[in-house]
């Protein structure tokens, strides 16, 4: 049953995703490219946060939600499934986590936020696959729905005059303060890589810096987060069962003949969704110490842009959670010459995409692109910053040149977002 399944699935291209995979040396050698233009172009730009372990432990913290969303949202839509919904079900975690939290702590709001987002999954569950209802739909009610049901709790529960809620510091826009997650820290490896990056030897100081964040004050939910993204490669696509979903998301007809019960698995990846993006809501209740009220800020989205970008693989969607985040720590650090310092890297990288159309005779797109690079150095060499109004829009207009680079590369699975019934291809 298994090889027939592969069989099925194969016409969706998962034999060609294979051979563009790659291979552990080009990682590794990515990953030291990358280390050596960040090192230069700190040097070049004298901005010491592009390095810097406060800048990445930051990123780190704000890369966890919005990389639990585009996890869930990869979940539903291997099963065909679209979930738009995933902000609305951010919202229900961040406020499920409130409400629990600063009664019983934060690992019982970590607990409240899976399930609150859990059962955003579920109705989105019943909307589409039970009832048919275009996905789309569905997930823009959600979104709607969610806001105005933790607005409206919140006014009874945390902002009653009188309330335990309210006299603990509560009121309608947020909830009581949530204790401090704990954290761990590995002693002699971050002693040892803070007194490297202290050196500020050129790549090693800054390897050093930048590793540093993985492994001094990182809360236990992040690492849960790294615990899913490994446990999703391999429960989607080292077993049996992640065989059986993804032909959901492929062809469910087939999947059906063989003997899957596309409902379940249907169910199970939307529910699963909805959880993630939920827990992804609780982080961050519990890493501001509260619930508020517009908490989760468009995360949801930008999760499923990270999950787009990612071509529906969990470490593409980790790699584009990383991005993100970096934008959005620069942009809460204050970060006008990090984002200027970033610039001349659009510029680098845009001359080097036009040059890899050229070569593949797009001359009108290498054209474009070229030109947009030479504008952002010409920017870049004359100026010192950035106004605060890009760097607030930064994380956004990071989403949409992403986006408009990956699009001619991505892959969804076939039958997303299409209408399934039992039987129907009899």
């Amino acid at each position: 049953m298994q090889g027939a399944l592969s069989s099925a699935n194969k016409p969706g291209g998962t034999k060609g995703d294979d051979r563009r995979k790659l291979s552990y040396p080009m990682v590794l050698l990515i990953i030291a490219g990358a280390l050596l233009f960040l090192s230069t172009l700190r040097v070049i730009t004298g901005v010491d946060n592009l390095t810097s372990f406060g800048q990445y432990s930051a990123a780190l913290g704000w890369a966890v939600p919005i990389g639990l969303a585009g996890l869930g949202g990869l979940w539903a839509e291997r099963a065909g499934v679209i979930n738009i919904g995933l902000e609305g079900m951010m919202m229900l975690g961040t406020f499920a986590a409130g409400w629990i939290g600063w009664q019983y702590g934060p690992w019982a709001a970590v607990g409240a936020g899976i399930i609150g987002g859990a059962l955003g999954g579920l109705l989105h569950a019943i909307a589409t696959v039970t009832f048919g209802v275009d996905h789309i739909v569905s997930g823009v009610a959600i979104n709607i729905l969610a806001l105005g049901v933790v607005q409206f709790l919140a006014k009874i529960w945390f902002g009653s005059p009188g309330s335990p809620a309210s006299e603990a510091g509560g009121n309608d826009k947020q909830s009581p303060p949530i204790d401090d997650m704990p954290t761990f820290t590995v002693p002699v490896l971050a002693d040892w890589l803070a007194d490297i990056q202290k050196q500020e030897w050129f790549l090693i100081s800054d390897t050093a810096g930048i590793l540093r964040a993985g492994v001094d004050n990182v809360s236990w939910v992040t690492l849960l987060a790294v615990v899913l993204f490994v446990g999703t490669f391999f429960m989607l696509w080292r077993s049996p069962f992640g065989l059986r979903l993804r032909s959901c998301g492929e062809n469910p007809l087939a999947a059906e003949s063989l003997g899957v019960n596309v409902y379940k698995y249907k169910y199970a990846a939307v529910v699963v969704s909805g959880a993630l993006a939920g827990l992804g809501g609780a982080f961050l209740a519990v890493y501001v110490h509260h619930y508020q009220e517009n908490q989760t800020g468009g995360r949801g989205y930008i999760g499923l842009a990270t999950m787009i970008f990612g071509n529906w693989r969990p470490g593409g969607v980790g790699v584009g959670a990383g991005l993100f985040g970096f934008m959005e720590a620069s942009q809460l650090r204050g970060g006008g010459p990090t984002i200027h310092a970033l610039l001349l890297v659009g510029a680098v990288l845009l001359a080097g995409y036009a040059v890899w159309k050229l070569r593949s005779g797009a001359r009108m797109t290498a054209t474009v692109a070229l030109a947009a690079a030479l504008l952002i150095a010409i920017w870049y060499a004359a100026s010192d910053t950035v106004p605060m109004e890009l760097v607030e829009a930064s994380p956004y207009v990071t989403t949409l040149l992403v986006l408009s680079l990956a699009a001619q590369r991505l892959r969804a699975p076939k039958a997303i977002g299409k209408a399934y019934r039992r039987g129907q291809g009899t």
